[in-house]
């Protein structure tokens, strides 16, 4: 028995929206505007993975802001780093993810691309002891300027998914403008004054779960 291109293979009915899907909303239902099953589902998928993960956000937001007030941690300092970093990636692919099909998709992009740069510049920093050097020859001053750098490019990178949020007329445009204030921080890293890295943190963990709420209301349960 073959499966409907209506139907998923457990044959329940296929709820695809239009505006998920890339066709017209005033579109009639003709063969012209429906995309093949397999497309659907990926595309769902995809949001799926998205409206979850945003969830990432909030979490590794609240992780860099204990990371900035120097509390001691039981799991370690750099532990509570490389958690926040990775929770906040996974968020940007998931926000990227989410944009994808909105009129912002290219600064979207840009961002991802930017910030996760930044991240592959930053993690390696972590593991260098403050005040050291590192091979070949790097020395603290250096050191100090990389992260800097690291830093700005991470920051450049939330700055154009703010921008995409607040463009893209599909979550709340508030959310955008607390990423864009959130990159600030985030582009000044742990030497600005002290104060603005968590107050930063404070920001970015509103505006997650501002998108993390809002992605989660955008599709259907599954």
């Amino acid at each position: 028995m073959s499966t409907s291109q209506f139907q998923t293979a457990s044959g329940r009915p296929l709820r695809v929206s239009p505006a998920w899907v890339g066709a017209p909303s005033t579109a009639t239902a003709t063969d012209d505007h429906l995309l093949p099953v397999r497309e659907a589902v990926w595309i769902w998928s995809v949001r799926r993975y998205a409206r979850v993960t945003l969830w990432a956000l909030p979490v590794g937001a609240a992780l860099y802001g204990w990371s900035t007030l120097g509390v001691p941690s039981p799991a370690g300092q750099l532990a509570v780093e490389v958690a926040a970093g990775w929770l906040c990636t996974l968020a940007m692919i998931a926000l990227a993810g989410l944009l994808a099909g909105t009129r912002t998709r290219r600064p979207a992009v840009a961002g991802l691309v930017i910030g996760m740069a930044g991240a592959l510049l930053w993690l390696p920093l972590l593991a260098l002891p403050a005040g050291g050097t590192a091979e070949p020859g790097l020395t603290s001053d250096q050191i100090r300027t990389a992260s800097m750098v690291a830093a700005g490019v991470m920051g450049t990178g939330w700055l154009l998914l703010g921008w995409a949020v607040l463009r893209s007329k599909l979550v709340n445009p508030a959310d955008g403008v607390l990423l864009i204030l959130a990159a600030v921080s985030i582009g000044a890293g742990s030497y600005a004054v002290k104060p603005l890295p968590t107050v930063g943190a404070l920001i970015l963990v509103a505006a997650g779960m501002g998108l993390a709420w809002t992605g989660s209301r955008l599709i259907p349960p599954s």
